[in-house]
């Protein structure tokens, strides 16, 4: 992985698969925060997870949002403290324990994002089960 200077306050990042995504401070509007960046990595990271452990618990899943949020400290190196997780999840009949051990072994067991930020940030996190219209 690489991350390339552009120009001025933008650089541009490659992943280990060759996918880029553009960067920056925030001030230019150029590209994404860094800090932002790990934020959707550990909404992304368990979103993979719930997605999975649902599939195989046979629930009928259609859809998933996850909302992220984080609190910084207010000097550098602006460290996140709390970071919260919430989760909509939508489907038909979908069982509400099934979701709840989902994003537990998620966020516990399976997510390396999760994983390497507890030590430092809180994580929370909540759902709402959205039930999807049979027509």
């Amino acid at each position: 992985m690489e991350v390339t200077w552009v120009q001025n306050e933008q650089f541009v990042g490659t992943d280990s698969t060759k996918h880029s995504i553009v960067l920056s401070t925030g001030h230019e509007g150029t590209g994404s925060k860094p800090s932002d960046l790990l934020l959707i990595a550990l909404g992304a990271c368990s979103a993979v997870d719930v997605v999975g452990i649902l599939n195989k618990k046979r629930q009928k899943l259609t859809g998933l949002q996850v909302h992220v949020s984080g609190e910084q400290d207010a000097d550098p190196p602006w460290t996140f403290r709390k970071i919260r997780v919430g989760y909509v999840v939508r489907g038909k009949g979908l069982s509400e324990r099934a979701v709840q051990q989902a994003i537990e072994l998620s966020e516990d067991k399976y997510c390396s994002v999760a994983a390497t930020v507890r030590g430092v940030a809180e994580i929370t996190s909540s759902f709402q089960i959205m039930e999807e219209s049979n027509e």
